[in-house]
């Protein structure tokens, strides 16, 4: 299979693998994905996963190539938290939360870190719809439980302080309803007394 056969035959995807490649011809030679990286005709990204090199890359893509290289996950903690304009900062990298281990790739096109959570708390995610690639991405509500569950240190004003949320966008976004019965699939009685504390909070802000 010539290169540019396989582009054309892939042109909608993000992020591929030898996998669909052998897929579409069942005998194609991985060496080839040698050749081509030389040539600077695609990247890899981890191990049996690959990019087009002329991709531009957006933050959805980047949460798209998340979704992918490690299953099952979803986007949430600093990325969703950023992403629904909660904190005022970029985050450096993509954070997601996944049913296996906790595990970090660094690759050529950023750093994936994915969070582990016990599998009857994967749940509060969506399909989000971008350009018609459709990308796993936890709620507003979600991504606020998953960060305090994951950081069980945050319980102060002062804690609360530092996480700088914009107040506006917070109460815009948030439905109290949605959070507290999010929160009581947690069953935690420490993780309640922190998210109580930190609504009070944000109503007091």
């Amino acid at each position: 299979m010539k290169f540019l056969e396989l582009k054309n035959e892939l042109k909608d995807f993000s992020i591929f693998s030898l996998n669909e490649i052998r897929n579409i011809d069942p005998n194609f030679y991985r060496s080839r994905l040698n050749e081509w990286q030389d040539k600077g005709y695609i990247k890899k990204v981890i191990r049996g996963y690959y990019i087009f090199s002329d991709l531009q890359l957006s933050e959805e893509i980047l949460f798209k190539i998340a979704n992918r290289i490690y299953l099952p996950s979803y986007i949430s903690l600093e990325s969703a938290l950023s992403y629904y304009h909660l904190i005022p900062e970029s985050v450096y990298g993509i954070t997601s939360i996944s049913t296996r281990r906790t595990y970090s790739f660094k690759t050529s096109i950023g750093e994936f870190t994915f969070r582990t959570v016990k599998p009857q708390l994967f749940f509060g995610y969506h399909l989000m719809n971008y350009r018609e690639l459709y990308l796993k991405m936890a709620s507003v509500e979600k991504a606020i439980l998953d960060y305090f569950y994951l950081h069980p240190d945050i319980e102060t004003e002062q804690d609360f302080d530092s996480l700088r949320i914009n107040k506006e966008m917070f109460f815009e976004q948030v439905d109290d309803g949605k959070l507290m019965n999010f929160l009581g699939r947690f069953n935690q009685k420490k993780l309640t007394r922190r998210i109580n504390t930190f609504w009070s909070y944000m109503k007091d802000a």
